[in-house]
């Protein structure tokens, strides 16, 4: 018998290379070629499940109600509404934040009205029965298989065709047609591609669990992430007991989507209001701190952001913040200095997103530069206030999306006074709420002397 010939790929980018080097030439990444191994024998079947035949797009049948509601709300907003029937979706955390727990509550709903398998290849059966037993599930249509062979995984499916199943973990799955071992890039790869295309042939929708890296990136090839339909990262903050799945990828809805949950001895629970966890009602007036509404997908909620402005002791001032881009405060810094005259060149600047959160939006611009200047001046905002908007290089306060959503949101919470970029001002404000629309970053510091 011959050789099985090797190949190596990048499991940052997926590059293939013929030989071993260093670099990948690809990306540019050190150290990130791993040997992949060309199965021995192929499987017969198509990623998509489909026959190899051209049709028009109007012959094409599909059913409108293909999307099932999991009955976990925020789970279910994650997905885009629900489970699409022969769809891969790829959960990844850091080691016990309650991805296991998160999937056996959600299977634990599901068998509640369908089959549900459910494989674990770290885990004894005896270990994930005693979780369910502490966080209470107790469907008799779950079932359980401890299992790490590929091959067999895919029978089972065929042999019960359930409705959902949960492999926990893809690293841990291994095939007999690659010789690597499992968790290399070939055994992942190639597991996964087995998973997908018996997903697609049988209409189960397969959650894969799987591990990252220190960095918080989902570890194995990158090419991973591009085969399944829905990619979802479960995080939190450090010792808080608040856990947000964030949507990074999904074929069936919005990215960027967001839901809260919260820990407690009985596993997870939803957060319905996720404004009222990270806004902190202090007994008094405080320096330095606002509120703003960041659009996390389709959701505003509200977040409290605190700016800390001190005489610098160094040659160089420091900047530094949590959950907002450094570079972005500095450059929001010298706008502030450029357009309306005040300088802290002088000044330690320290910004926190308050409740572990991290910004990924540019509607905390201009609520970070109040909340400098109040800091700088020492002089608290005035109570009840609320700001959002982008700042640009000019000094304009520029428009962001979603602002009547925004400013609902903060309406509901029982805030009066909203500055808001001109742009995004409605016809008629709610009910005992105060707009202020500003063009120009000199206009918002005018507004809060």
């Amino acid at each position: 018998m011959s050789k099985a010939k090797l190949n190596y790929v990048c499991r940052e980018c997926g590059a293939s290379h013929p030989k071993w080097s260093g670099q990948c030439s690809e990306c540019g990444e050190w150290n990130t070629l791993e040997e992949l191994a060309k199965p021995t024998k192929t499987a017969s079947a198509n990623y998509a499940g489909e026959r190899s035949e051209i049709v028009a797009l109007s012959q094409v049948k599909f059913d409108q109600t293909a999307r099932a509601a999991i009955g976990i709300g925020e789970l279910d907003r994650v997905l885009g509404g629900g489970l699409v029937a022969g769809s891969i979706s790829l959960i990844g955390g850091d080691p016990g934040i309650g991805k296991s727990t998160l999937l056996l509550q959600a299977v634990g709903k599901i068998a509640q009205s369908g089959a549900v398998l459910y494989v674990t290849g770290e885990e004894s059966l005896q270990q994930v029965a005693l979780r369910a037993q502490r966080i209470n599930v107790t469907a008799n249509d779950l079932k359980l298989m401890a299992e790490t062979q590929v091959e067999a995984i895919c029978a089972a499916i065929s042999i019960h065709k359930p409705t959902v199943c949960v492999v926990d973990s893809i690293q841990t799955i291994h095939t007999e047609a690659v010789s690597a071992a499992p968790g290399a890039v070939s055994q992942v790869r190639e597991s996964a591609a087995r998973l997908v295309r018996i997903a697609k042939q049988t209409g189960t929708a397969i959650f894969l669990v799987g591990h990252v890296t220190k960095e918080g990136a989902i570890a194995g090839p990158r090419v991973l992430e591009h085969m399944v339909d829905t990619v979802l990262s479960f995080e939190s903050a450090d010792n808080s007991r608040f856990r947000m799945l964030r949507t990074i990828k999904n074929r069936f809805g919005a990215v960027n989507e967001l839901g809260v949950f919260a820990m407690d001895d009985t596993g997870l629970k939803e957060v319905t209001n996720p404004s009222a966890i990270f806004l902190s009602r202090h007994s008094q007036p405080i320096s330095g701190s606002i509120v703003t509404a960041a659009l996390e997908g389709s959701r505003p909620i509200l977040l409290e952001l605190q700016v800390l402005v001190e005489m610098s002791h160094t040659a160089q001032a420091r900047r530094l913040a949590v959950g907002f881009d450094p570079q972005r405060l500095a450059m929001l810094l010298a706008v502030l200095h450029r357009h309306a005259g005040i300088a802290m060149f002088d000044q330690d600047v320290y910004v926190n997103a308050v409740g572990g959160v991290r910004i990924h939006e540019t509607a905390a611009d201009l609520p970070i530069l109040l909340a400098a200047v109040s800091s700088l001046r020492d002089r608290p905002l005035p109570s009840g206030l609320l700001c959002f908007g982008e700042v640009g290089l000019a000094g304009e306060v520029r428009p962001v999306p979603e602002g009547e959503q925004r400013i609902k949101e903060a309406a509901s919470q029982g805030f009066t006074r909203l500055i808001i970029p001109k742009a995004n001002r409605i016809k008629k404000a709610p009910n005992g709420v105060e707009l202020i629309s500003v063009e120009r970053i000199d206009e918002a510091m005018d507004a809060i002397r």
